[in-house]
């Protein structure tokens, strides 16, 4: 849409469906391969009921994080839409250990609760193990971008990187959606 001089891109922000988080303790994953569970039977329900929202219908692409439980939600949208994927690894989840070191719940819980401690803000002088709200939210925006030269625009992520961007509090739903618009100056509209 132009608006005297100005394009504006509404996004469509969608939360992976419910992943299979079991898989974690059954395999004793650690760091980055906590990231490779697909999605429940409940998730694909979850996410075949959200392809049905009107809001999608016009939608040109979807851009996904290249987490599984992400991407798989991104192909239910796709075969359901019969719209084009195209992955983006700067749209990732918050990463809670920088070391990829962490291997269980409770640490997770703990980085988490240590991030909302402090806002997602590094206290002066220190550094924690947890990627901070900024970093976050510049990577996601700067992954996004590239993508307003479309006016409806599909992502498929993560709650914490989804809360970052449009500054919600609370947990999001699993397949629930949040539009989020960007008006861009026509002269700076890039195209692929």
């Amino acid at each position: 849409m132009m608006y005297g001089g100005f394009l504006m891109t509404r996004f469509y922000l969608i939360r992976h469906g419910e992943p299979d988080w079991g898989i974690n303790e059954q395999y004793k994953l650690k760091g980055h391969g906590r990231d490779l569970v697909p999605l429940t039977a409940r998730g694909i329900n979850q996410v075949l009921w959200t392809a049905k929202d009107e809001r999608l219908k016009e939608a040109e692409i979807i851009v996904s994080s290249p987490y599984p439980r992400a991407l798989q939600t991104a192909a239910i949208l796709s075969r359901e839409l019969g719209l084009d994927i195209r992955v983006e690894f700067d749209l990732r989840e918050w990463q809670p250990d920088l070391t990829f070191e962490y291997d269980s719940v409770e640490k997770l819980t703990e980085l988490g609760d240590d991030y909302d401690a402090h806002h997602g803000v590094y206290p002066p002088g220190e550094t924690k193990l947890w990627e901070s709200k900024e970093v976050m939210k510049k990577r996601v925006e700067k992954a996004i971008d590239q993508y307003l030269n479309f006016k409806k625009v599909i992502i498929t992520g993560h709650g914490m990187a989804f809360r970052t961007l449009v500054g919600e509090v609370g947990d999001i739903p699993h397949a629930s959606i949040i539009e989020y618009s960007k008006t861009h100056i026509a002269a700076e509209r890039t195209l692929f």
